[in-house]
Protein backbone atom coordinates (compact mmCIF):
# COMPACT_ATOMS: atom_id res chain seq x y z
CA UNK A 1 0.00 0.00 0.00
CA UNK A 2 1.58 3.24 -0.65
CA UNK A 3 0.96 6.51 1.27
CA UNK A 4 0.88 9.98 -0.23
CA UNK A 5 1.49 13.28 1.48
CA UNK A 6 1.75 16.70 0.46
CA UNK A 7 5.17 16.84 -0.39
CA UNK A 8 4.51 14.13 -2.41
CA UNK A 9 1.57 15.74 -4.34
CA UNK A 10 3.87 18.98 -4.71
CA UNK A 11 6.67 17.00 -6.57
CA UNK A 12 4.49 14.94 -8.43
CA UNK A 13 3.46 18.48 -10.62
CA UNK A 14 7.18 19.04 -10.75
CA UNK A 15 7.50 15.74 -12.50
CA UNK A 16 4.47 16.86 -14.47
CA UNK A 17 5.75 20.44 -15.39
CA UNK A 18 8.55 18.83 -16.76
CA UNK A 19 7.29 16.60 -18.66
CA UNK A 20 5.01 19.17 -20.13
CA UNK A 21 8.10 21.21 -21.00
CA UNK A 22 10.08 18.60 -22.43
CA UNK A 23 6.67 17.37 -25.19
CA UNK A 24 5.57 21.20 -25.69
CA UNK A 25 6.75 21.41 -29.19
CA UNK A 26 5.57 18.08 -29.92
CA UNK A 27 1.92 19.17 -28.68
CA UNK A 28 2.28 22.21 -30.80
CA UNK A 29 3.45 20.53 -34.00
CA UNK A 30 0.04 18.36 -33.62
CA UNK A 31 -2.16 21.46 -32.69
CA UNK A 32 -0.74 23.80 -35.73
CA UNK A 33 -2.42 20.75 -37.86
CA UNK A 34 -5.88 20.84 -36.76
CA UNK A 35 -6.04 24.01 -34.12
CA UNK A 36 -4.05 27.22 -33.07
CA UNK A 37 -0.33 25.22 -32.73
CA UNK A 38 -0.27 26.59 -28.82
CA UNK A 39 -1.68 24.07 -27.05
CA UNK A 40 1.73 22.65 -26.07
CA UNK A 41 2.58 26.11 -24.84
CA UNK A 42 -0.71 26.52 -22.74
CA UNK A 43 0.20 23.51 -20.97
CA UNK A 44 3.49 23.87 -20.07
CA UNK A 45 2.48 27.56 -19.05
CA UNK A 46 -0.75 25.87 -16.79
CA UNK A 47 1.49 23.23 -15.21
CA UNK A 48 4.66 24.95 -14.71
CA UNK A 49 1.95 27.68 -12.85
CA UNK A 50 0.91 25.06 -10.73
CA UNK A 51 4.24 23.58 -9.81
CA UNK A 52 5.41 27.19 -8.66
CA UNK A 53 2.24 27.63 -6.45
CA UNK A 54 2.21 23.97 -4.92
CA UNK A 55 5.71 24.55 -4.09
CA UNK A 56 5.48 28.09 -2.42
CA UNK A 57 2.96 26.00 0.01
CA UNK A 58 4.35 24.75 3.94
CA UNK A 59 3.74 20.89 2.63
CA UNK A 60 3.78 19.81 6.30
CA UNK A 61 1.27 22.79 7.12
CA UNK A 62 -1.22 21.86 3.85
CA UNK A 63 -3.40 18.83 2.90
CA UNK A 64 -4.08 17.37 -0.20
CA UNK A 65 -7.13 19.11 -0.75
CA UNK A 66 -5.74 22.78 -0.24
CA UNK A 67 -2.88 21.80 -2.50
CA UNK A 68 -4.99 20.90 -5.43
CA UNK A 69 -7.18 23.85 -4.62
CA UNK A 70 -4.26 26.40 -5.30
CA UNK A 71 -3.24 23.91 -8.22
CA UNK A 72 -6.01 24.61 -10.18
CA UNK A 73 -6.51 28.58 -9.00
CA UNK A 74 -3.11 28.80 -10.33
CA UNK A 75 -3.63 26.87 -13.49
CA UNK A 76 -6.82 28.54 -14.34
CA UNK A 77 -4.51 32.41 -13.84
CA UNK A 78 -2.37 31.09 -16.68
CA UNK A 79 -4.45 29.52 -19.10
CA UNK A 80 -7.36 31.30 -20.44
CA UNK A 81 -7.94 29.16 -23.01
CA UNK A 82 -10.34 25.84 -23.49
CA UNK A 83 -7.36 23.69 -21.47
CA UNK A 84 -7.37 26.02 -18.21
CA UNK A 85 -10.82 25.38 -17.68
CA UNK A 86 -10.71 21.60 -18.01
CA UNK A 87 -7.96 21.26 -16.09
CA UNK A 88 -9.08 23.92 -13.16
CA UNK A 89 -12.06 21.86 -13.13
CA UNK A 90 -10.08 18.21 -12.90
CA UNK A 91 -7.86 19.70 -9.93
CA UNK A 92 -10.89 21.04 -8.22
CA UNK A 93 -12.77 17.75 -8.65
CA UNK A 94 -9.69 15.59 -7.09
CA UNK A 95 -9.74 18.24 -4.13
CA UNK A 96 -13.30 17.30 -3.46
CA UNK A 97 -12.36 13.37 -4.14
CA UNK A 98 -9.55 13.40 -0.82
CA UNK A 99 -11.21 16.48 1.27
CA UNK A 100 -10.45 15.52 5.07
CA UNK A 101 -7.50 13.34 4.05
CA UNK A 102 -3.79 14.13 5.67
CA UNK A 103 -2.24 11.62 3.22
CA UNK A 104 -3.58 9.26 0.29
CA UNK A 105 -3.74 5.62 0.14
CA UNK A 106 -4.23 3.81 -3.10
CA UNK A 107 -7.53 3.72 -3.74
CA UNK A 108 -7.60 7.72 -2.36
CA UNK A 109 -5.46 8.35 -5.29
CA UNK A 110 -7.63 6.41 -7.86
CA UNK A 111 -11.15 8.01 -6.82
CA UNK A 112 -8.54 11.59 -7.17
CA UNK A 113 -7.88 10.18 -10.90
CA UNK A 114 -11.02 9.19 -12.02
CA UNK A 115 -12.56 13.06 -10.38
CA UNK A 116 -10.10 14.45 -13.08
CA UNK A 117 -11.54 12.74 -15.64
CA UNK A 118 -14.79 13.15 -14.83
CA UNK A 119 -14.52 16.67 -14.07
CA UNK A 120 -12.59 17.33 -18.17
CA UNK A 121 -15.58 15.30 -19.18
CA UNK A 122 -18.22 17.30 -17.31
CA UNK A 123 -16.65 20.39 -18.33
CA UNK A 124 -16.60 19.90 -21.45
CA UNK A 125 -19.34 18.35 -22.15
CA UNK A 126 -17.47 15.42 -24.55
CA UNK A 127 -17.84 12.22 -24.91
CA UNK A 128 -15.57 9.17 -26.40
CA UNK A 129 -15.41 8.97 -29.99
CA UNK A 130 -15.58 13.02 -30.68
CA UNK A 131 -11.82 13.41 -30.72
CA UNK A 132 -10.91 15.12 -27.56
CA UNK A 133 -9.09 14.39 -24.22
CA UNK A 134 -11.53 12.69 -22.98
CA UNK A 135 -10.72 9.81 -25.74
CA UNK A 136 -7.52 9.36 -23.49
CA UNK A 137 -8.99 10.39 -20.02
CA UNK A 138 -12.15 8.35 -19.75
CA UNK A 139 -10.67 4.68 -21.10
CA UNK A 140 -7.52 5.52 -18.66
CA UNK A 141 -10.01 6.21 -15.16
CA UNK A 142 -11.77 3.24 -16.17
CA UNK A 143 -9.00 0.70 -16.75
CA UNK A 144 -7.45 2.03 -13.25
CA UNK A 145 -10.64 1.63 -11.49
CA UNK A 146 -10.54 -1.81 -12.83
CA UNK A 147 -7.42 -2.92 -12.31
CA UNK A 148 -7.32 -1.80 -8.67
CA UNK A 149 -10.70 -3.33 -7.83
CA UNK A 150 -8.72 -6.89 -9.57
CA UNK A 151 -6.74 -6.44 -6.13
CA UNK A 152 -3.17 -4.85 -8.07
CA UNK A 153 -1.09 -1.88 -6.44
CA UNK A 154 -1.01 1.96 -7.45
CA UNK A 155 1.68 1.34 -9.96
CA UNK A 156 -0.05 -1.71 -11.45
CA UNK A 157 -3.44 0.70 -11.68
CA UNK A 158 -1.33 3.85 -12.97
CA UNK A 159 -0.04 1.69 -15.80
CA UNK A 160 -3.13 0.04 -16.67
CA UNK A 161 -4.51 3.87 -16.75
CA UNK A 162 -1.27 4.97 -19.10
CA UNK A 163 -1.63 2.12 -21.97
CA UNK A 164 -5.22 2.67 -21.86
CA UNK A 165 -4.88 7.11 -22.63
CA UNK A 166 -2.49 6.07 -25.25
CA UNK A 167 -4.47 3.77 -26.97
CA UNK A 168 -7.27 6.22 -26.63
CA UNK A 169 -5.14 8.83 -27.97
CA UNK A 170 -3.99 6.43 -31.00
CA UNK A 171 -7.77 5.79 -31.83
CA UNK A 172 -8.22 9.88 -32.12
CA UNK A 173 -6.54 9.57 -35.20
CA UNK A 174 -9.20 7.59 -37.07
CA UNK A 175 -11.68 10.02 -35.60
CA UNK A 176 -13.22 13.02 -37.18
CA UNK A 177 -13.43 15.94 -34.76
CA UNK A 178 -16.58 17.27 -33.67
CA UNK A 179 -15.82 19.27 -30.99
CA UNK A 180 -13.73 22.79 -30.19
CA UNK A 181 -11.77 24.46 -33.01
CA UNK A 182 -10.75 21.07 -34.88
CA UNK A 183 -14.18 20.36 -35.47
CA UNK A 184 -14.07 23.33 -38.40
CA UNK A 185 -11.95 21.08 -40.37
CA UNK A 186 -14.19 18.24 -40.62
CA UNK A 187 -13.18 15.12 -42.88
CA UNK A 188 -9.73 16.95 -42.72
CA UNK A 189 -9.00 15.93 -39.32
CA UNK A 190 -9.04 12.11 -39.96
CA UNK A 191 -5.34 10.52 -39.48
CA UNK A 192 -4.11 13.31 -36.97
CA UNK A 193 -3.60 12.78 -33.12
CA UNK A 194 -5.71 15.05 -31.02
CA UNK A 195 -3.54 17.43 -29.30
CA UNK A 196 -5.66 17.58 -26.07
CA UNK A 197 -5.31 13.43 -25.96
CA UNK A 198 -1.61 13.33 -26.46
CA UNK A 199 -1.08 16.02 -23.70
CA UNK A 200 -3.22 14.06 -21.41
CA UNK A 201 -0.79 10.88 -21.87
CA UNK A 202 1.79 13.32 -21.07
CA UNK A 203 -0.19 13.95 -18.03
CA UNK A 204 -1.11 10.60 -16.72
CA UNK A 205 2.12 8.98 -17.51
CA UNK A 206 4.14 11.95 -15.32
CA UNK A 207 1.52 11.33 -12.59
CA UNK A 208 2.37 7.47 -12.72
CA UNK A 209 6.38 8.39 -12.50
CA UNK A 210 5.64 10.71 -9.55
CA UNK A 211 3.53 8.52 -6.78
CA UNK A 212 5.07 4.98 -7.93
CA UNK A 213 8.84 5.24 -9.31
Amino acid sequence: MTTIDTARLVAMFAVIATAMSADRDRLCALDGVIGDADHGIAMELGFSAARDAVAALDAGATDPTTLLNTAAKSFLNAVGASSGPLYATALMRAAAAVKGKTALDDADVIALFQAMAKGIQDRGKAEPGEKTMIDAWVPAAQAAGDVLASGKDLAGSLEAAVQAAKAGAEATKAMVATKGRASRLGERSLGHMDPGAASAVTVIEAMRVALTD
